[in-house]
């Protein structure tokens, strides 16, 4: 079987597998097993609110590492991160330097991302802006809050205010990220966009507007203005709150 950089098996044993056994051969020890049939039971019977956070990476970490105790990996990661929504964000360089991760349990934790922001760009994707504008938030907290360092987003919206594109247009880094006014407007003449709302994250969790933001989305306003081009709104999202420049007036 393949082992990852980390001596684990990249192809885990089904979930909670009942049969499981190491490589030697020998069962896999009971205490294990049953600790893994226990918290797939709390799960499935009263949800993740019936988990705090580490017993649900535990949950993630059984199938990709599926013959060893995984919550000393799950408590470490917890703590070098922060909380389960940093560990998977995580880049996976960061996770590689942690003992025990490897290739495997850093698929499994990118799997979750995706679904994750998958899951919330479809409530917004194809609907007018304006009626979805909590599921935007969301979906924008999700993709961004948790990043380590800075990303620019620009959300593309047709004449009725439909999100027909979302695009990151840039990554930086903790605390700057290059943006190109011209290339936002000449992709949104390629997608015949109406108007625009622009997003990016602050790391250090305050989503105060640097002056720098601040001229930046004058800049591209400008250019807004001279192609007849909304710029609706921009949004800078912190650790657990936003701010909007229109809502501010700085817009």
């Amino acid at each position: 079987m393949k082992q990852d950089s980390s001596g684990f098996a990249d192809a885990g044993l089904p979930l909670f597998a009942e049969g499981a056994t190491t490589p030697s051969g020998a069962a896999v020890p009971s205490y294990l097993r049953d600790h893994r049939k226990r918290l797939r039971a709390r799960f499935l019977d009263g949800g993740a609110d019936a988990m705090p956070d580490y017993e649900l990476l535990e949950l993630l970490l059984f199938r990709a590492i599926p013959r060893q105790d995984v919550k000393p990996l799950a408590r470490v990661l917890m703590d070098m991160f922060g909380d389960l929504n940093r560990v998977i964000a995580a880049p996976p360089a960061r996770l590689r330097s942690v003992a025990g991760v490897g290739e495997a349990v850093i698929a499994e934790l990118k799997l979750v991302e995706a679904c994750a922001q998958r899951m919330a760009r479809a409530k917004v994707m194809n609907r007018p802006v304006i009626s979805s504008w909590a599921a935007l938030l969301d979906y924008c907290h999700t993709a961004m809050s948790h990043r380590d360092t800075e990303q620019f987003r620009v959300l593309f919206l047709d004449r009725k205010n439909v999100l027909v594109a979302d695009e990151a247009q840039g990554q930086g880094t903790v605390d700057h990220v290059p943006v190109y006014p011209r290339e936002i407007l000449r992709r949104a003449l390629e997608l015949n966009a109406s108007a625009l709302i622009l997003v990016h994250n602050h790391p250090s969790g305050d989503p105060t507007p640097s002056q720098a933001d601040i001229d930046m989305t004058q800049t591209i306003l400008a250019a807004c203005d001279a192609l007849s081009i909304t710029l609706h709104d921009h949004i800078v999202i912190g650790q657990s709150c936003e701010l909007s420049f229109r809502s501010s007036g700085l817009l």
